[in-house]
């Protein structure tokens, strides 16, 4: 392709808008322009490494037995209200009404309609295990959409559905599509990490997060460095740890006037954050309960909504909070709350504690677990963090990474398919329910996600996988008769020879060809000049490294489509 045939409008100041690496980019090489907040066109480039995702996604799937499907983007409301998801999901769903009053949304993901799909097809065992999937353009109505392609309102994403007679058989399936994946992203060239997983909205009981390791990424990743074990900070496991085990005695009541937080008692009493109980009172469904951790760990509101077992989990507001406890907020205690209790296992027997004491300005010392609160259930409901004890081996503790999650992968039971009655005639002729799982890949996100971890203070740097483009020839002087000929040549040896090339025969100063070259991050730049060309040499310069090579005119396009089949077979 001929630079001056691309609609690529490249840009040479940084959008005030664009807050993260991968938007700016995208923005300033031509790759997206936005349409409305969180909603992008993909320009021409954008749009090669989007089919490039697309096509190895396919392959791989293909590969292992998936079929390929394609599914409308509005869904029916009562689909959704068979999973039970219509009010559930919350406000992230577009929901409309067409002219006839029927209500529908638009799909932010489709496990509702695939069950749907499935149920009315498939009668026997004889059919089953299935492995659907499509890619298809999915939306959700952030309340805040950020950061370009990352979190945009409108996105691209491959999601996939199977089907099963029973657990061993899932189980399966999601351990192919676990190695499927990873074998994806390493061809995507991307350094990632699979992760244990919260279940979120989706629901199922097993999960994991394929996460693009970068600086820039919005998930905190815990990793053992001993053993094999990683997991995102929201599922992350602890080990029990000691308790706090302090002088007993009986419970005393403590003025702390105005001290509401761990911070501010922990000063006015002189005593650390690890003797103080925090009392934390949230809404679960339409309960109230009391979750309760140390006053030097952080509560996970993931680990305690599993550990409840609820579909909505929100803190207490200050009425609610008054009304729970008799006190305001942050004097809070487990010694006589008449709620349910959900107790940190570092806790189970921690002696010589300091709780509130469920009235405004005190706290309580020498609490006893066993003895002042010992109806409670124990859980791990700690905020993992570097440097955590590993639970899974001896010796190992957690490091911290960043991380962008670009696919996750789900063992779902039988959530969808008992709630929507999607089932099977056994070899017995009974009725069994299907067992699911659910597998989803953001193909916008796994480009931005690329851009993050692969750029410097120049531009993109793409992995050859997935670039627009493998090469770009560059004539300094296209003016110059010798130069536009020696370029048009190597431009069509390198097309006869199936190598993807944008030709840039612009009139421009080589200054700002050169700029554009690295903004758009394509692997292999090639610079013809008119010395080089008197001379019977061209440069070729590879991105990533920086490394630069003279190459023999006659010889080059030879030597290009060596250094291009090399870097993408690896």
């Amino acid at each position: 392709m001929r630079y001056t045939r691309l609609l690529l409008p490249t840009v040479k100041e940084d959008p005030s808008d664009a807050e993260v690496v991968s938007h700016r980019l995208m923005l300033r090489a031509g790759l997206i322009r936005q349409v409305a907040r969180g909603i992008y066109d993909i320009l021409p480039l954008g749009l090669r490494t989007v089919r490039k995702i697309e096509a190895i996604v396919r392959e791989e799937l293909d590969a292992v037995g998936c079929q390929e499907v394609s599914l409308p983007l509005l869904s029916p409301a009562e689909l959704w209200r068979e999973s039970g998801r219509w009010d559930a999901y919350g406000p992230e769903l577009l929901r409309l009404v067409d002219r006839s009053g029927r209500e529908f949304c638009v799909g932010p993901t489709h496990e509702e309609v695939m069950t749907d799909l499935v149920r009315g097809n498939v009668r026997s065992y004889r059919e089953l295990p299935l492995n659907l999937y499509q890619v298809n353009t999915k939306f959700r109505d952030e309340i805040r959409p950020r950061f370009g392609l990352m979190r945009g309102r409108e996105f691209l994403m491959k999601d996939g559905y199977s089907f099963h007679v029973d657990e061993e058989d899932c189980r399966r399936e999601y351990h192919l599509m676990y190695d499927t994946y990873s074998r994806i992203f390493t061809r995507c060239g991307l350094d990632f990490r699979a992760v244990e997983a919260d279940t979120g909205a989706i629901g199922g009981s097993g999960s994991h997060e394929f996460q693009v390791l970068a600086e820039s990424g919005e998930d905190l990743i815990l990793s053992c460095d001993h053993c094999d074990y990683a997991a995102n900070v929201e599922k992350a496991e602890l080990a029990v740890g000691e308790p706090g085990l302090f002088e007993s005695s009986e419970p005393t009541e403590v003025s702390t006037p105005g001290a509401g937080s761990i911070e501010d008692v922990s000063a006015m009493l002189s005593e650390p954050a690890g003797r103080f109980v925090k009392t934390l009172l949230y809404v679960a469904d339409d309960r109230g309960v009391a979750a309760l951790v140390r006053g030097d760990d952080q509560l996970s509101e993931a680990k305690l909504k599993r550990a409840l077992g609820v579909s909505e989990l929100r803190m207490a507001d200050a009425d609610e909070v008054k009304k729970m406890s008799g006190a305001p907020q942050g004097f809070a205690g487990p010694v006589g709350l008449e709620i349910e209790l959900v107790v940190d296992l570092r806790l189970r027997g921690a002696t010589g504690m300091i709780t509130g004491a469920n009235r405004a300005d005190l706290h309580l010392s020498g609490i006893d677990q066993q003895r002042d609160f010992p109806v409670a259930e124990f859980h791990d409901l700690r905020e993992a963090a570097a440097g955590d004890p590993c639970p899974r081996c001896n010796g190992g503790s957690y490091q911290a990474f960043r991380g962008i999650e670009v696919g996750q992968v789900f063992y779902l039971g039988s959530k969808y398919s008992e709630a929507m009655g999607a089932t099977y005639l056994d070899t017995d002729g009974n009725e069994c329910v299907m067992q699911m799982g659910t597998y989803g890949i953001g193909i916008t996100r796994t480009m931005a996600a690329a851009i993050e971890q692969n750029h410097d203070d120049d531009g993109i740097i793409w992995p050859p996988a997935i670039a627009p483009v493998q090469v770009l020839l560059l004539p300094v002087k296209w003016k110059d008769d010798d130069t536009r000929a020696a370029s048009e040549k190597l431009y069509e040896q390198l097309l006869a020879a199936g190598v993807e090339v944008i030709l840039d025969d612009r009139d421009e100063r080589a200054g700002v060809k050169f700029n554009d070259a690295d903004l758009l991050g394509i692997p292999w730049r090639v610079t013809i000049g008119p010395r080089g060309v008197k001379q019977g040499t061209v440069e070729l310069r590879e991105r990533r490294s920086g490394e630069s090579s003279d190459l023999a005119l006659d010889s080059a396009a030879e030597h290009i489509v060596a250094a291009v089949s090399e870097a993408l077979a690896r």
